[in-house]
């Protein structure tokens, strides 16, 4: 069904679809805005990094100076020099290469969270078919790259015109101003000029993020035929049918919790089984019937019920197993066990000064 014509598309994506889609690394992401995200890093970097890089590359110098008219470099302290010079690169790039590497996995995290595409992994070829690569060329997200790309250009050609024109009196100026004075106007032209194209980059990165999400819902889409292929598929899933099972369980305890409050005895093992019966003299049933059943922790939360709302709770083992073991939800109980259900019962509305009626021809 990969070849249905966009238009045939109307169905929305299942959760399996997307499933899929995550497995195969098939996900809404914008590089634009990761790009974004690790320019303001190492601006920020820099930014903060600023004196101590200053102070660190002034100190350098002094003392290689120093040093240079003490002692004379020779082959045999030549590595020493080199070994220095390396920590003291190494020190000054490390706090900016850390920051990068910091936004960028926030950028990337942020968009997709932590996902593992093992399908992504696995070798496709036909990503190295020339033919598939030539369409991929001519395709509407190809043309939307190439606008994208020239879109950039335009942006920082225009920036740069605008901040660096803004400045053309101040260069007349620069003839007459100490080194110092010169590498502090270029540093901050220069940081005013990153801000502002970071700034429309930004702006830039977040609409490809929302044109990344509508196109990916879009490829996402399905057609009727392949919804109802999928869930022809899932029916005979082992997966999920244990699923609709789990949730089918879930629905039946649901709706026997609720029903004990009403029941007139609850019937106990007395620690792994737990039966409620209710009889109601009023209606048409010749029998008291099961109206909640449970085992382990169903039992404790159905005698747990059943005391919070005034429910007798009885211990009678066999007839708890015997209760449990041939009766369903919603069945009146058998005859065998008439005789000893119209003994609790008696019992109960003995103690609430009621008479018991007739129950299945036998009176308590």
């Amino acid at each position: 069904m990969a070849d249905q014509p966009a238009q045939d598309k109307t169905e929305q994506p299942t959760p399996k679809r997307r499933e899929d889609a995550k497995d195969k690394g098939n996900v809404a992401k914008s590089r634009e805005l990761n790009s974004v995200a690790v320019l303001i890093g190492g601006m920020l970097a820099i930014k903060f990094t600023s004196d101590y890089f200053s102070q660190t590359v002034k100190m350098f110098f002094r003392n290689t100076y120093i040093e240079s008219s003490l002692m004379q470099i020779t082959v045999q302290s030549l590595p020493g020099q080199l070994s220095k010079l390396m920590l003291i690169v190494a020190s000054l790039l490390l706090p900016i290469l850390v920051t990068v590497l910091v936004f960028g996995l926030a950028s990337n995290i942020g968009q997709i969270g932590f996902m593992m595409a093992k399908k992504a992994l696995i070798p496709d070829f036909k990503r190295i078919n020339p033919l598939s690569g030539i369409k991929r060329m001519f395709s509407s997200r190809s043309l939307v790259e190439l606008a994208k790309g020239v879109l950039k250009v335009v942006i920082l050609a225009l920036v740069s015109y605008l901040v660096l024109t803004k400045y053309q009196d101040e260069y007349l100026l620069l003839a007459t101003q100490t080194p110092s004075e010169i590498i502090s106007f270029f540093v901050s032209v220069f940081f005013e000029l990153t801000i502002k194209v970071t700034i429309a980059l930004l702006i830039m990165a977040v609409g490809d993020y929302a044109y990344q999400k509508y196109q990916h819902e879009k490829e996402l889409k399905m057609t009727k035929q392949e919804v109802k292929d999928e869930m022809k598929n899932q029916e005979g899933d082992p997966k999920v049918r244990s699923r609709i099972k789990s949730e089918q369980r879930k629905m039946v305890a649901s709706r026997m919790m609720q029903a004990v409050p009403e029941a007139t005895v609850v019937v106990t093992n007395p620690t792994h089984i737990a039966v409620a019966l209710k009889y109601d003299p009023q209606s048409s049933a010749d029998a008291p019937k099961v109206i909640a059943k449970g085992k382990r922790k169903l039992a404790e939360k159905i005698k747990k019920i059943a005391r919070e709302h005034g429910v007798p709770v009885i211990e009678n083992k066999p007839l708890a197993r015997g209760l449990y073991e041939y009766c369903e939800v919603g069945m009146e109980i058998p005859i065998v066990f008439y005789q000893t259900v119209a003994e609790i019962l008696s019992k109960i509305y003995s103690e609430n000064k009621k008479r018991l009626p007739r129950l299945g021809g036998i009176n308590g």
